[in-house]
């Protein structure tokens, strides 16, 4: 019976055993056996790691930024420039004189120039029949152009106190802009109107300071044109009373005194062999026209301090000095575009005067730039002539 009873409780063991494995079948998607996984190792205790210190980043430099595309300015409006005058082209006068037209007496000239009016004959018009009028210098002349006008027309024969290139009065300029100043200089002091590397023209100024005034009243009265080897110098005559029949003019040639006739051409001329120079005289007195061909031509004429302008600005100018002094007007030939001199700066291509606008009076500087040694004397500290011919002063009235 005992043995019984173990076999009973063994089987009943082996029945609790297979109804488990059963149970567990079920819970599976499929039918397949797997042998169950082994447990997993108890994990062996480890101190934990300490954590990282975190590195110092260097700051990282900011990229440079993209230089920013700049679009282009516009271009500055040109400003509103006076027309300048159109230099004498030396063309303009390469003619050869030619009989009087047989109908009407007036005088003629064959162009030789190189342009359109090559080989033309241009007739003087009937208002003004002569290049030098004889009878009556007075009258105006014939102006034969043959550059690029190619025409004959009548024109004043004497300085034009308004016009370009013009210096009169208690010095007062017109310059090659058309804008006026005046330039005071000083009593007996002489400087460079204009000074370029073919050409230097020098004036000698005269003047009377009134008791109380801090500066002189000033006017021109020695011309000196300078070129090459040469130089020629016109002076207005010391004359206690003036009279416009006599005439004051002085006119010297290399330091010698010349003679400008009154009658038949009234005019004195040479060659140099590089270039023509002549003295005209345009009216009876006191007034001639100065050509240095290729270079410059002006007009001159001498003239005292009248009553009226001594009334007017209180000169108080002795009564034994009629302060004999010159209106001239300058016309230039082939300026270089760095000429100087109080004149000569204001031809240059885009100057732009300094002095104030809408004034009675604008004045222009630089006494100090432009003062030279002697009327004759190429030297300034903005010069730019240079010649082996410097001569001694000439023997005029200082003032």
């Amino acid at each position: 019976m005992g043995k019984s009873f173990i076999l009973v409780a063994f089987l009943l063991i082996l029945v609790s055993i297979g109804a488990t494995t059963v149970g567990a079948d079920d819970k599976k998607p499929d039918d397949t056996k797997k042998t169950p996984a082994a447990p997993a190792p108890a994990p062996n205790y480890q101190k934990p790691a300490p954590a990282p210190v975190p590195k110092e980043d260097k700051p990282k430099s900011a990229p440079a930024p993209a230089p920013k595309e700049e679009k282009p300015k516009p271009a500055p409006a040109p400003k509103e420039e006076k027309p300048k005058p159109s230099p004498v082209d030396e063309d303009t006068t390469n003619y050869d004189d030619e009989t009087p037209d047989p109908k009407t007496g007036s005088e003629r000239a064959k162009c030789k120039s190189k342009g359109a009016c090559n080989k033309k004959t241009l007739t003087c018009p009937a208002e003004c029949p002569e290049r030098k009028p004889k009878k009556n210098k007075k009258n105006k002349g014939c102006f034969i152009h043959c550059g690029s006008k190619c025409e004959a027309t009548c024109k004043w024969r004497r300085p034009q106190c308004n016009g370009y290139g013009s210096l009169c009065y208690d010095p007062r300029f017109v310059g090659g802009d058309g804008v006026m100043f005046y330039f005071h200089g000083g009593k007996g002091r002489d400087f460079a109107l204009v000074s370029d590397t073919n050409l230097q023209i020098n004036a000698h100024f005269i003047g009377n300071r009134p008791n109380g005034r801090k500066r002189d009243y000033t006017w021109v009265q020695s011309i000196s044109i300078m070129f090459d080897t040469d130089i020629l110098v016109l002076s207005a005559k010391k004359v206690q009373q003036w009279d416009d029949s006599v005439d004051v003019l002085l006119v010297k040639w290399n330091g010698q005194q010349v003679n400008v006739p009154f009658t038949g051409d009234a005019e004195w001329k040479t060659n140099t062999g590089v270039r023509e120079v002549a003295v005209e005289r345009t009216d009876e007195a006191n007034t001639v026209r100065v050509t240095v061909r290729g270079l410059v031509e002006i007009d001159m004429k001498a003239v005292p301090v009248t009553k009226e302008d001594e009334k007017a600005h209180n000169y108080q100018l002795p009564l034994n000095d009629a302060f004999a002094h010159f209106e001239t007007q300058f016309r230039f030939s082939n300026l270089s575009d760095n000429v100087e001199g109080i004149l000569g700066k204001t031809y240059r291509p885009g100057y732009v005067s300094p002095v104030k606008r809408g004034i009675a009076m604008p004045l222009m500087g630089g006494e100090d730039k432009y003062e030279t040694p002697s009327l004759t004397s190429p030297r300034c500290k903005l010069c730019l002539f240079q010649s082996n011919y410097e001569s001694a002063p000439p023997r005029i009235s200082q003032y």
